[in-house]
């Protein structure tokens, strides 16, 4: 489990969240900065020994309104990279599609970055709301989250999630758009702003 202090994000009470990374291996994402994929996925421990269960995002997403939730670069409160168009529940997890900002600087280095596969996770910032812990596994259950934010990461704690491009209006054949944008740039400072995070 992480928790991060408030400097990453502030929420009104004060209270730090925690957060869960998932591996969005093989990320595409299309020439206007749309993609789409998986935050978080249930019924699968996490390398933190956490599992999320089927319908612990649903009240909160009733009580929140999508643009309430934030997408963020690594969880820093300072550095909004888009929004989302869209979080909701299905049976496999929580499904999300978002737009980048390409007319924010660190929005277009952060498509560069997708384009070649540098950058490949998705980490949701919440606060549990009711889990438990299995004391044979070891495992905590989690029922219901409150979600604050979802963040652009380098690195996953969830390596079965994964994303794929949002379709064209005329869609490759295998579904994903062929208009990616790869040109890398800043990979090894994403890399070392990253690693500092997780310290």
């Amino acid at each position: 489990m992480q928790t991060k202090r408030l400097e990453k994000f502030e929420t009104p009470d004060a209270a730090p969240l925690e957060i869960k990374r998932g591996a969005m291996r093989g990320l595409l994402v299309d020439a206007a900065g749309v993609f789409e994929g998986y935050a978080s996925l249930f019924n699968i421990a996490d390398l933190g020994r956490d599992v999320i269960l089927p319908g612990a995002f649903s009240e909160c997403l009733r009580r929140k309104s999508t643009a309430s939730i934030k997408m963020l670069w690594q969880h820093e409160a300072k550095q909004p990279v888009g929004v989302w168009l869209s979080i909701e529940e299905d049976q496999r997890g929580l499904k999300v599609r978002g737009r980048l900002n390409l007319e924010v600087a660190r929005a277009r280095e952060i498509h560069s970055l997708m384009g070649e596969g540098a950058v490949d996770g998705l980490s949701i910032g919440f606060r549990t709301v009711d889990a438990r812990r299995d004391r044979k596994s070891g495992l905590r259950h989690i029922a219901r989250i409150d979600l604050w934010e979802i963040s652009i990461v380098t690195f996953p704690m969830l390596p079965q999630a994964r994303v794929g491009a949002v379709k064209r209006v005329a869609p490759h054949p295998g579904g994903f758009s062929p208009d990616l944008v790869v040109a890398g740039r800043a990979v090894s400072r994403a890399l070392q702003h990253a690693v500092q995070i997780l310290r």
